[in-house]
């Protein structure tokens, strides 16, 4: 009797052991049923609005004033629209299409077309923290993108991604959507069965896929509770504006022709005479002279008359390399950079220029916008005259990425790629100016960025001579730059000859005299050949030469081979 008097509170004791254990289990695994609350999810401050962008809340509120959503300038650029800018030094909002700038200013409700004056119900800028805000309304008119706004809290869902394809589910059973994919997180809403869900992430190892609302609330769900994935594609009744090229319709072969005064105008005829398959002459007729976006020029009309009367299109080039000047200080402010275009659109039409080249190599990476507004303001005047645009640049590297091609491309005529200077004065050790592997890059590299059809490759008619003198231990570097004549004649007068280097498709001569070692890399009609086959093989719209005048004149048999 004692033994089973000891046995039943024994085995209650175990059973009670059991039913705790049991009840702790079931609490462990039991879904959390609290709530976050949404005012504490998004965060919103007074006056503030969550932007929710596609695929999730941003990190930058957006302003919410007078029943209008503003939202920044650098979320604008980056995510919606690269074609607005803001002009610090002038406090002005531009937006440029293909045929006029609409400007507008700070809290105000006008903008302007041109001269054409348009009033808005709303406000159209507004500065808060010193951060620039544009009225959503605003950037829709010019931008392919839905919005809709949501209270408590105040947030807008922004769309703007279309034509691709995206994956929704409707929920098949009551669910909840949660802050993180647990069944112990927050729940930010209970989604009814029905609902339909967009499906941001598939199903991961605890069985939960992230998708977001109509609403824009971003959460994680059972996938058990929904039903099967559709894919759709979003549509917008945007029309894109297209921009239209004055091409040339044929290849481009160009050669820029250096006049430093109006009396080297007159040098014109005997240069071209010895050409073959020249269509195009560049003179370096214009440059920027003070930071007011003035310019000099030593253009002519008897220039223009010969070199129409031999069958050559004319671009006048622009350069920025005035010592007494800064490019940076005419971009960056848009009454001083719209200048500059009128001045050079007056010349271009007061001597009927067919087109005008761009040279602008002393842009910081600070003004790489105020330069791609330049470009498109300019490009609106060439436009609206029939008058070809074309702009020079450096082969495409990271470090001069801020010029933007592909900008650059849709709203010029021609990109023409400087495939030379891969050593130049500046260098720190000898080379080649264009090495062909230098050049295979250039195009490659421009291609990517650029339409082929619009693509000119600039090509040197020039070597460079290198000195290397040792004094005191220390190797003193300098360079002079040689004509393809000079520099043979150079290559011939020291008896050792060249050496063909494989590597970079040149001829190599290396010489001492006196105490000094002399090296150079020879531009010729064997090398061009290999740098132009390759641009040929780039499809690329044509070529350029720097300079004329620089080349032997057997060089023009090989050009004619690629472009006559």
């Amino acid at each position: 009797m004692k033994k089973k008097q000891i046995l039943i509170p024994a085995a209650a004791l175990v059973l009670v052991i059991i039913i705790i254990s049991i009840i702790i289990i079931l609490r462990k695994n039991m879904p959390s049923k609290e709530h976050m609350a949404l005012t504490d999810y998004f965060n919103v401050e007074e006056g503030k609005i969550q932007l929710i962008l596609q695929d999730g809340a941003s990190d930058e509120m957006g302003l919410y004033e007078d029943g209008q959503v503003y939202i920044s300038m650098d979320i604008i650029t980056e995510v919606f629209n690269p074609r607005f800018y803001w002009d610090f030094v002038e406090n002005k909002l531009l937006y440029s299409t293909s045929s006029a700038v609409v400007s507008t200013e700070i809290n105000s409700n006008i903008c302007y077309t041109n001269k054409r004056k348009e009033t808005k119900d709303y406000t159209i800028v507004k500065i808060h923290d010193d951060i620039v805000y544009v009225a959503i309304d605003y950037i829709k008119q010019y931008t392919a993108l839905d919005y809709k706004k949501y209270d408590n809290p105040d947030r807008v869902v922004i769309e703007y991604i279309y034509g691709e394809k995206e994956k929704y589910s409707k929920v098949k059973k009551e669910a909840s959507l949660r802050v993180n994919p647990d069944n112990k997180s927050f729940i930010l809403a209970d989604i009814e069965s029905g609902t339909k869900l967009r499906i941001l992430e598939d199903k991961n190892e605890e069985g939960f896929c992230k998708a977001i609302t109509e609403d824009g609330i971003t959460g994680y769900i059972m996938d058990d509770r929904l039903g099967e994935v559709t894919e759709e594609m979003r549509t917008t009744d945007f029309q894109e504006e297209e921009y239209t090229h004055n091409l040339l319709g044929e290849k481009i072969n160009l050669v820029w022709h250096q006049v430093t005064n109006r009396t080297a105008n007159n040098t014109l005829q005997d240069l071209v005479s010895v050409t073959k398959g020249v269509n195009v002459v560049a003179p370096t007729w214009f440059k920027t002279i003070d930071n007011a976006g003035n310019i000099s020029s030593i253009a002519d009309y008897t220039y223009m008359e010969r070199a129409h009367a031999a069958g050559l299109q004319v671009w006048g080039l622009c350069d920025d390399f005035d010592p007494g000047m800064k490019i940076g200080k005419v971009l960056s402010a848009t009454s001083r950079r719209q200048r500059l275009a009128k001045n050079l659109m007056a010349e271009a039409i007061k001597y009927n220029l067919d087109g005008i080249n761009i040279d602008f190599e002393n842009v910081r990476k600070e003004n790489g916008e105020d330069f791609v507004q330049f470009i498109r303001e300019l490009g609106i005047m060439c436009r609206n005259n029939g008058i070809i645009l074309s702009i020079d640049n450096y082969p495409p590297a990271s470090y001069s990425q801020y010029y933007n091609r592909t900008e650059q491309a849709n709203v010029a005529d021609y990109i023409i790629t400087m495939a030379y200077d891969e050593y130049y004065a500046g260098s720190e050790e000898a080379g080649p100016v264009s090495s062909f592997k230098y050049v295979k890059d250039a195009v490659k590299n421009t291609i990517e960025q650029v339409p082929a059809e619009q693509v000119i490759i600039a090509l040197p008619f020039y070597s460079r001579l290198w000195k290397e003198t040792t004094k005191n231990g220390n190797v003193e570097l300098s360079s002079e730059a040689c004509s393809m004549r000079y520099a043979s004649e150079i290559a011939s007068g020291q008896g050792t000859g060249t050496v063909w280097d494989e590597e970079a498709g040149l001829d190599y001569i290396e010489y001492k005299s006196g105490s000094s070692l002399y090296k150079m890399w020879v531009e010729n009609p064997k090398s061009l050949d290999l740098k132009m086959k390759a641009v040929t093989n780039g499809q690329a719209a044509g070529m350029a030469f720097w300079k004329l005048g620089m080349e032997m004149p057997e060089i023009w048999d090989t050009v004619a081979k690629y472009c006559g």
